[in-house]
């Protein structure tokens, strides 16, 4: 077993984390310039419903939206790697805004292909700002037991971009239009990137040296596969729960709702960070991996019953609090596995995991909109698609985390 069985470090607070030099501009940037992400694909849907068009149509666009982001982040992390940073986010950004600012003329032309194509070269051009800081975490913060609450506390955060965005689109759709809703997407995106690629860190970084040390810059291991394979899976659940928060507005006629539902998700996921981030947790890091995914499963079983607007925006806290434990793990052991090289191209692998099973869960649950007992199980078999692919690569399983420990973790 070779999972970074170390023992967790010693405590830290999030005080003297943020009070390093330039980690609270770092975050904060990401933080807006990824909103984005949270924002995007509620408000295609809201926009295409509003212009007459189907869920179903609409759960098609924000898919490719995701699918084009994620498939896109290898590339770009690899990119990165080459080049630097500001090379690729910069130009990415603009394309990205601009691409947004103009789905609602594309929208309004009623042309199905135009929309489609306008969202793809939105999402394939999605700055990789989360590659990107996962990757300046080792030079922002040489001391590993900074990095690791920083690691917990940039994987907790992220909960905000889905609980300020979908509440901000839903916000801005029911007091003027979804138009409007992209328009501050596509700021927020331009203003963030700014923000990170103009701090020193990000305009100096450049990646290990290829084959330092005699260390080979093969990618991809078996470990690295799988727990790339259980990550679809919890895209998948995250993907499903947009559209059925969609779903349960229209139901109980009730729009906040689609905004409010990710939002409580999204809570979940920030509280349960703030939580591992500020103490530390027995057992190895593969089995804080399993757990995280079984609570994450165990989480979405209530949705079955179809409980009520009150209820759902309760019980779906719960798998939320699981989501940053399986995430930052996943990043610990990618950091672990991958070549020095190829870090933020590793770190793209993990997100395009993640983004793919989105954008299946998104589209599945598209189709399976007039089938409500359905569309509530699909985050489940999302979560049981994680869980199994982690359990066959759990410990005494050596040829599934096999890899160099090169690193100091937390």
């Amino acid at each position: 077993m070779t999972l970074t069985d170390s023992p967790p470090p010693a405590r830290t607070t999030y005080g003297a984390v943020l009070g390093s030099p330039y980690v609270a501009r770092l975050l904060g940037g990401t933080l807006i310039g990824r909103l984005p992400n949270g924002m995007a694909p509620v408000a295609i849907v809201l926009l295409v419903t509003a212009d007459g068009g189907t869920l179903a149509f609409g759960g098609l666009l924000s898919a490719l939206y995701g699918l084009a982001s994620a498939l896109s982040q290898p590339v770009k992390g690899r990119l990165m790697d080459q080049h630097g940073q500001t090379r690729v986010s910069g130009p990415a950004a603009v394309l990205n805004s601009a691409a947004l600012l103009a789905l609602p003329a594309a929208s309004n032309n009623g042309s199905a292909t135009l929309a489609a194509t306008v969202v793809v070269v939105g999402g394939l051009a999605a700055p990789p700002l989360e590659a990107g800081l996962r990757a300046l975490w080792p030079s922002v913060l040489p001391d590993p037991v900074r990095r690791h609450t920083a690691l917990a506390l940039d994987t907790g955060t992220q909960g905000l971009l889905y609980i300020a965005g979908p509440l901000l689109v839903a916000a801005l759709t029911t007091a003027h239009n979804p138009t409007l809703a992209l328009v501050v997407t596509a700021a927020l995106g331009l203003i963030g990137t700014a923000l990170v690629l103009t701090a020193p860190p990000s305009r100096t970084w450049m990646p290990a040296t290829r084959g330092r040390s005699g260390t080979s810059d093969r990618l991809f291991s078996t470990g690295l596969i799988m727990l790339f394979v259980a990550l679809v899976g919890v895209g998948v659940a995250i993907g499903g729960m947009n559209v059925w928060a969609v779903a349960m507005a229209e139901r109980h006629h009730t729009d906040l709702l689609s905004g409010l539902l990710p939002a409580a998700f999204s809570t979940g996921s920030f509280l349960g960070g703030l939580l591992y981030g500020h103490r530390t947790w027995p057992g190895t890091p593969t089995r804080q991996l399993l757990t995280g995914a079984a609570g994450f499963l165990l989480g979405w079983l209530p949705l079955l019953a179809l409980p009520g607007p009150h209820a759902a925006t309760v019980l779906i806290a719960v798998p939320g609090a699981f989501l940053t434990l399986i995430v930052a793990r996943a990043f610990t052991t990618t950091d672990v596995l991958a070549p020095p090289a190829r870090t933020t191209e590793a770190y793209a692998w993990l997100l395009l995991s993640i983004g793919v099973g989105q954008a299946a869960g998104t589209a599945l649950a598209g189709r399976l909109a007039d089938h409500p007992h359905a569309l509530a199980a699909l985050p489940a078999v999302g979560a049981t698609l994680a869980l199994t692919v982690l359990l066959l690569a759990r410990p005494g399983r050596p040829s599934a985390y096999c890899g160099r420990d090169r690193r100091q973790h937390g």
